[in-house]
């Protein structure tokens, strides 16, 4: 079971570029080109939010062309920079989808492992939130799960990576609550996230909590107390999760075109 996890394309009409710098709309074909080009097909393509810019119907028409031409089954999420209302109906969702509420969400068993999408969105705000009704999905879904293994994907960071520019927008309205039920269920291999553009990785309520790097600009990677928030054009990466073994095995990967690949012996053929 592979699972290709992309994060903060933030598509603009095209033409444009994000914060006048960013072309996300190539950035976003060439991860997807990458996508396609591994050696191994990805069973499912998740997207853990701000798939858009600006949340126009223009963009989600555009990531909709877009994903047609992968041919993934694909689980989305909203971020902060999306809308609800526009992506739900510019994008065909698919069978997993859950939008009880108003939110979108998503449960889906493939193969051994459960896949659980939780909407961080708090509309208004850079940062996350989370309610009562989202959290009672996560215990209704991880209770169903029966003690399988369970990937749980969100936007925002509920933890604390060491950036103070970037935990100023973490997930913060409750999740007290949220670390409790993580804890509560040992069969979470990984809550993965995005929002953040680094890749991140830490101890988080009893599991692995990791933070995909951005399809887009990347946030730089400043650790000084007070740091102003600013973003450069490292290369852009996604996440594979690979489920074998009873575990799950996560890989960096990169979008782009890099030489090799080189023998390490050069006279090996």
């Amino acid at each position: 079971m592979l699972i290709a996890h992309l994060t903060d394309l933030h598509l603009c009409p095209p033409g444009e570029l994000a914060l006048r710098v960013s072309d996300t709309v190539g950035m976003t074909r060439r991860a997807f080109e990458a996508v396609a080009a591994l050696p191994v097909k990805p069973d499912a393509l998740v997207i853990t939010g701000d798939l858009t810019e600006n949340g126009r119907p223009e963009e989600y028409a555009l990531l909709r062309s877009m994903l047609a031409g992968l041919g993934l089954p694909t689980l989305l999420l909203p971020g902060n920079h999306d809308d609800r209302e526009n992506l739900v109906a510019g994008l065909e969702l698919g069978p997993h989808a859950v939008t009880d509420g108003g939110f979108v969400q998503f449960l889906a068993d493939l193969g051994p492992i459960r896949l659980i999408g939780l909407d961080t969105v708090q509309p208004g705000s850079s940062a996350g939130a989370i309610c009562d009704i989202r959290l009672d999905f996560l215990e209704a879904a991880l209770a169903g799960a029966d003690g399988r293994p369970v990937a749980l994907f969100m936007h925002h960071p509920p933890f604390s990576c060491g950036l103070g520019y970037l935990d100023a927008v973490m997930l913060k309205e409750g999740a007290g609550r949220l670390a409790e039920i993580v804890a509560h269920y040992p069969n979470i291999e990984r809550v993965l996230c995005g929002h953040h553009h680094r890749p991140v990785q830490v101890r988080y309520a009893g599991t692995l909590g990791q933070v995909a790097p951005g399809v887009s600009h990347q946030v730089i990677l400043d650790l000084r107390e007070g740091a102003p928030a600013r973003f450069l054009m490292e290369p852009p990466a996604f996440l594979l999760h690979l489920f074998a073994q009873d575990r799950l095995i996560s890989h960096t990967a990169y979008s782009g075109r890099y030489d090799g690949p080189y023998p390490f012996r050069p006279d090996a053929s």
